[in-house]
């Protein structure tokens, strides 16, 4: 026997050395072991529900929703093939880019005027103590945990031509600018975008005064040492390290503007005329209106992925700022 054959471990098993390939196909296949293997067994089970959940409620009617808009269908009888038809007419309809219009100033008002409110009330907040924060972060936090119908109505009530809106503009000498704001062909859209700024802006300082407070006070005094006045402060040390809670905030908000259609429905039901349309009112007409259940899908499944695109987007500038 040799010197090297009896140094190799490969000639005293009598097995050839594994190739650079066969070492690439063994990695893959000692992870699938791994995550295989027993201790990992009880975050599977803890996973499931949760995973069963996801798929009956929300990949399940997104996959059938995707398969109906293939259809012309009324709900009711049988339904005939379309193919891509819905979608072409989607694309030929002038409605839809007037809709999708009209979400991109509801992004402005729902997303960020409440991020940028939130900001300021949480550098505000981080600068200065106030007494009694509990109670005031609660009180605007409210309209975020209220029923879109109680907002809906009130607003409509503050709006009315009568209501508290007007009564205090003929108050303070300015009658003439009294008007019905939500019935008003210039006023309704940013009138209803106010109403969303109400609502959202305190689920944006609750995020951000959460953030504001895992931030070591070191910081604050070392840039208050170094001359920082507040609003140099918070651009360099509290606006840069909430940047992950900007991120969550500005997801949660251009989502719900992109797909706002309760607020929308009870305050002017798209009008006047089509000034506040938006594509889930379209969604509702089609779908319980007009039974066009393929065209509605077609728009939801559209909408969804629009929704989708711009969420990547947002994480995705995010993530690039971080690296």
């Amino acid at each position: 026997m040799s010197a090297h054959t009896a140094t190799d471990p490969a000639a005293r098993t009598g097995k050839t050395p594994a190739t650079t390939g066969d070492t690439g196909r063994e990695a893959p296949r000692s992870t699938v072991r791994a995550w295989a293997s027993r201790q990992y067994w009880p975050a599977f089970l803890y996973l499931a529900p949760a995973a069963v959940f996801y798929f009956l409620f929300v990949l399940r009617p997104l996959g059938q929703t995707a398969w109906v808009s293939l259809f012309h269908w009324d709900g009711i009888t049988l339904g005939q093939w379309a193919g891509l038809d819905n979608y072409t007419a989607l694309l030929a309809d002038g409605r839809i880019p007037a809709a999708m219009g009209h979400s991109l100033v509801f992004v402005v008002f729902y997303s960020f005027f409440p991020v940028a409110i939130g900001l300021a009330l949480a550098g505000l907040m981080s600068r200065i103590k106030v007494r009694g924060l509990t109670f005031f972060r609660a009180v605007l936090f409210l309209p975020q945990i209220l029923a879109t119908v109680v907002v809906a109505v009130s607003w409509r009530w503050v709006y009315d031509i009568d209501g508290p809106l007007n009564e205090a503009l003929r108050a303070v000498g300015l009658g003439s600018l009294t008007r019905a704001w939500l019935g008003d062909y210039s006023t309704a859209l940013p009138a209803v975008g106010l109403i969303g700024t109400w609502v959202m802006f305190g689920l944006c300082m609750v995020l951000f005064l959460a953030g504001v407070q895992k931030i070591p006070v070191e910081l604050y005094e070392s840039a208050r040492l170094d001359g920082c006045g507040p609003i140099r402060e918070f651009f360099t040390v509290t606006l840069p390290a909430l940047r992950g809670e900007c991120a969550v905030a500005l997801v949660l908000t251009v989502t719900y503007a992109l797909r706002n259609f309760d607020l929308v429905w009870n305050t002017t039901a798209g009008g006047p005329g089509s000034s506040t349309t938006v594509p889930s009112v379209f969604i509702y007409q089609g779908a319980f209106l007009t039974r066009e259940v393929g065209a509605a899908s077609a728009i939801s499944i559209c909408l969804t992925a629009v929704v989708l695109v711009v969420t990547a987007v947002i994480m995705r500038l995010v993530r690039g700022k971080e690296s």
